[in-house]
């Protein structure tokens, strides 16, 4: 027989194909079905999902449209009370106080009334309880000349307030206000009938005045929002996430396709039950093994087993040498001297016992980071033993500023952190910036942390947490670059003081356009030419060359760990950090009208009518970025800001305080200008102030000698706050004393509208000082 014949096969006949098919048909049949069930499930979801779109879209419509035409009614009937015949007759007499009581005999349904001459100066001076919120609408109605509306912090709780020009005879003489129940407004949002799955809201701002529904829909509610013409709000609705139609199909598509399917699939399975004519023996198949050859075979191979996931052991184990100092916990992070204080054993105890409190609030995943100093290693070796003898799952990003640490925290969705940092201190100081559960641990907190250790109260788990390694360094800079992009390129030297902040601030702002010249950006822990502390204006003094010299656009700074952020302009001249909030606030504040803007103690008493100007409602707190933090929760701010340079974005950003996305923010602001950078920065409000002052404190206790001064000094004239420290504000300026919260120092400042009025607020503290403790070192 020839080659090409044996190579030959016969065609197997058709009815040999069926047979052979007609098993898999029942199967085939199935798989068709269920797809079909899949499409009409996916058709009657997205019918449902069309449906309840259409009502909660009518609903929102009708609400804006109410609430609308409620709003527009109030400010006509304002305008007519303010044309009354007794509002006009006080007005003319120059009465303001009169035109309050004849405009609320006009407006009967009005809470409370009032009507304040242009300039406002008895309402500022008697702030805070004349309300922010209610000046700041006064001074909107004032600049925009026609009635304006807004929920106002009033009365003990948010109002609806209105505010109109109060003129005679073409003269401007006051502007008229007045408070509403809030439920003007929102009468109409929560009246409605609401599916239980949907939510809407009507909201001014970042603030949500009212809300209702399914409060986990939020977030995305943006996307359904319609905004209430002629007023500050808008009702946002939201529905929850459907899934996709398959192939992006509709539900009638979806319906069709799946009658299709579902025919198709009942007739292969009709094929598949039904006898096939001839029956075909396959000669060449292999018989059945019998039960006897079967067991010879022995089983079959196990299936292969699922990877093994490596953890990293190679950390080595911590052993102490320094006995633990209650005093390294501080009012918000822990600080120490490494070899005095801090060692590998404490770092590990102190990680053992943020384990044990994640173990307390089921919490298991932390991110670890560090800075550029050389003591870090050690640091992150002790931590990462503690947290995971506690039981906890370490995620270590490396060597990365602080700021990077916190946004990993939100990009690996863990909720924790802790960064390992001296910050702005001296080489030999190290420490650990924790985030449990998205709050910034302080105060009690901190000090639970040190009760856990001395008490035994330590997680001491089965098995150990695992340890795996992570770079989100790219992720951090797409994320700022793919939200901020300037409008024109500026020349910009970077001045990191050898900080960690010199390994990735370049590159984020080259990636959102500028010109970039690193200064000191090569990370050294020692330090080398000088000190990473942009509050410090010797500190500058290197930048400020650099920019001159190159005719940069700006000079921009950062601490060590890249959480503060300090500026130059080309002529050499340093921003201070209060300043830039104001500028940060007016900028905010167009997107969010009326939010929240939180400052410490060490700003200018300038900043508030700032904010107040631009429609915004001040908010002076304690200085120290964990207090700041947990006051921008509180108040839901969109913006904070410290004198120290931190600067605390929660618009666009994530509410943590962060320099480099700061000074990100900063060159999109002054890009967007036609003037040049220095000519907008010159144009904020400035006065005569000195920067922070650190006096060493005696007997080494900055907060005991400051409880004392408090108690025993006297200012006459001037208005004491004690919120942190004691600050005393008189007409024309102010000092500040109190303690700091990271080195045993006093921290002091003084501001005045002149130079004259400066050198008066300095004299006269330096008289209280010297009288408490006369060897006092004052440098002023």
């Amino acid at each position: 027989m020839s080659d090409n014949q044996d190579a030959a096969a016969p065609a197997k006949p058709k009815h040999e194909l069926k047979a052979q098919l007609r098993p898999a048909l029942p199967a085939l049949a199935l798989i068709l079905g269920l797809i079909a069930a899949w499409m009409a499930w996916s058709g009657f979801e997205q019918y449902r999902a069309d449906s309840r779109r259409a009502d909660l879209t009518r609903m929102r419509d009708a609400i804006v449209a109410q609430v609308g035409a409620s709003v527009n009614k109030h400010l006509s009937d304002l305008d007519k009370a303010v044309a009354s015949e007794a509002v006009q007759q006080a007005l003319a007499a120059n009465d303001f106080s009169a035109a309050a009581a004849a405009l609320k005999a006009t407006y009967p349904g009005a809470e409370t009334t009032d009507v304040l001459g242009e300039g406002f100066e008895s309402a500022y001076a008697g702030l805070p309880a004349t309300g922010f919120g209610k000046i700041g609408l006064m001074e909107s109605a004032l600049s925009e000349k026609h009635p304006v509306a807004a929920i106002v912090r009033d009365g003990g709780g948010p109002r609806l307030g209105l505010a109109a020009l109060a003129t005679h005879g073409g003269t401007s003489p006051g502007v008229a206000y007045v408070r509403l129940p809030l439920a003007t407004v929102t009468g109409p949002v929560e009246s409605r009938p609401l599916d239980d799955a949907s939510y809407i809201a009507l909201r001014q701002g970042g603030f949500s005045v009212v809300e209702r529904g399914d409060k986990s829909l939020a977030d995305g509610a943006e996307v359904l929002a319609s905004p209430i013409p002629n007023s500050p709000w808008r009702i946002a609705a939201g529905l929850p996430d459907t899934a996709k139609a398959p192939f992006g199909l509709g539900a009638i598509p979806c319906f069709g396709a799946a009658v299709v399917l579902a025919l198709l699939a009942f007739f292969l399975f009709r094929a598949g039950r039904r006898p096939v004519a001839e029956e075909a023996h396959d000669e060449d198949a292999a018989p059945a093994p019998t039960l006897a050859e079967a067991m010879q075979k022995g089983p079959g191979a196990p299936a292969s087993a699922a990877p093994v996931v490596a953890l990293r052991e190679d950390a080595p184990q911590a052993v102490g040498k320094v006995l633990i100092d209650k005093g390294i916990f501080r009012a918000y992070d822990i600080r120490g001297i490494v070899g005095k204080t801090l060692d590998a054993g404490v770092a590990e105890l102190i990680g053992q016992s943020v384990g044990s409190l994640m173990a307390d609030k089921g919490l298991q995943d932390i991110v670890v980071g560090r800075d550029g100093r050389l003591s870090g290693p050690d640091m992150v070796s002790g931590l990462v033993a503690g947290l995971r003898k506690a039981g906890r799952n370490v995620i270590d990003i490396g060597m990365a500023a602080t700021p990077v640490v916190y946004f990993a925290a939100y990009q690996l969705r863990t909720g924790c952190a802790i960064a390992v940092t001296g910050s702005h201190n001296p080489p030999d100081y190290n420490g650990f910036k924790i985030v449990v559960g998205g709050e910034t641990l302080a105060g009690k907190a901190i000090d639970d942390l040190y009760a856990r250790i001395a008490e035994g109260r330590l997680n001491d788990a089965h098995a150990a947490g695992n340890l795996q390694e992570r770079d989100v360094s790219q992720d951090y800079i797409d994320r700022i670059s793919s939200d901020v992009q300037i409008d024109r390129r500026l020349k910009v030297v970077v001045d990191a003081g050898n900080g960690v902040a010199g390994a990735i601030a370049p590159q984020v702002l080259t990636a959102i356009g500028a010109d970039v010249t690193p200064l000191y950006c090569e990370v050294d822990g020692t330090f080398p030419n000088h000190h990473p502390d942009p509050s410090e204006p010797h500190n500058l003094e290197s930048l400020i060359q650099v920019v001159k010299r190159l005719d940069a656009d700006l000079g921009i700074a950062f601490d060590g760990d890249g959480d503060r952020l300090g500026v130059v302009t080309k002529e050499g001249k340093n921003i201070f950090p209060d300043r830039l909030l104001m500028l940060f606030a007016a900028d905010v504040l167009e997107r969010n009208p009326g939010a929240v803007i939180v400052y410490d103690v060490k700003c200018t008493g300038r900043l508030p009518g700032q904010i107040l100007r631009h429609g915004g409602s001040p908010l002076m707190w304690k200085t120290g970025h964990s207090l700041i933090k947990a006051k921008m929760r509180e108040t839901d701010a969109e913006l904070a800001g410290e004198m120290s340079g931190h600067f605390f974005f929660k618009e666009r950003w994530f509410g943590f305080d962060d320099g480099i996305y700061a000074a990100a923010r900063l060159l999109e602001i002054l890009a967007s200008r036609s003037q040049s950078p220095s000519e907008t920065l010159d144009a904020l409000p400035e006065g005569v102030s000195t920067p922070e002052i650190k006096v060493d404190a005696p007997d080494g206790d900055p907060h005991a000698f400051v409880d004392r001064f408090r108690a025993v000094a006297k200012f006459e004239g001037a208005r004491l706050s004690t919120i942190d420290g004691l600050r005393v504000d008189w007409p024309d300026g102010w000092g500040l004393v109190r303690a700091s919260n990271t080195t045993p120092v006093l921290v002091l400042r003084f501001d005045g509208d002149s130079n004259d009025a400066l050198a008066r607020i300095k004299d006269t503290f330096r008289t209280q000082l010297l009288a408490l403790r006369p060897d006092l070192k004052l440098p002023f």
